[in-house]
């Protein structure tokens, strides 16, 4: 990885959506990073309106999530109350760092295994871009193990498309979180990310069944 992936910018906009950010929340802290670096050390969303086209009521929904989440805060400096973007900088931190551990056990995994077994129950070779989406969820922690019970799982609907794999993996990841948790960060967004990244790349082996929509 690129010395410039340091950058908080690029980290943001690279992991966004493994944090369970949707766009809005992006720009939100995106400006709140803008506004802090202009010289304004207390953010509110009045301020955050005067620069951005959302309405008001938005931006304070928006800012009263993101300080419940933990991506921003208050802490107090000088004996002012100021508004600091830590939280969310030490989570991109993290997210390099599992990124860097990621990249490093990838280049000792070897793939061919699950490779072959996603061959031959979808019955044809898998592209290079559906190799690199199951080394992307390996990456991610699924076991190769839950990935091909997620392979089996969407066969026996009739869905043989690596969106119906995914969705089947996101399902089962925000039953644990409810189990351990009682509620889980994980929705609905992550389809209307993937089905906009779809129409943008026009890949033909994201092609979504009918059944999958």
């Amino acid at each position: 990885m690129k010395n410039e992936a340091l950058d908080f910018n690029y980290l943001l906009l690279d992991n966004y959506k493994k944090l369970n950010l949707t766009e809005n929340d992006v720009a939100t802290l995106l400006m709140i990073d803008h506004l802090i670096n202009d010289g304004n050390l207390f953010i509110t969303a009045e301020l955050l309106s005067l620069k951005m086209a959302l309405p008001i009521q938005e931006i304070d929904k928006i800012f009263a999530d993101l300080l419940t989440r933990g991506f921003i805060e208050y802490s107090v400096s000088n004996n002012s109350t100021v508004t600091t973007l830590k939280p969310l900088r030490d989570k991109l931190l993290k997210e390099f760092q599992l990124r860097l551990t990621a990249e490093q056990a990838e280049n000792q995994y070897d793939f061919s295994s699950i490779f072959a077994i996603f061959d031959s129950t979808l019955g044809r070779n898998l592209s290079q871009v559906e190799q690199n989406k199951i080394k992307e969820w390996v990456s991610l922690g699924y076991s190769e193990a839950k990935i091909i019970d997620a392979l089996k799982e969407a066969v026996s609907k009739d869905k043989k498309t690596l969106i119906a794999v995914e969705k089947v993996l996101l399902q089962w990841a925000a039953r644990d979180d409810i189990e351990k948790d009682g509620s889980s960060p994980i929705n609905d967004n992550w389809q209307k990310n993937m089905e906009e990244t779809i129409r943008i790349a026009k890949t033909p082996w994201l092609n979504v069944d009918e059944k999958d929509k």
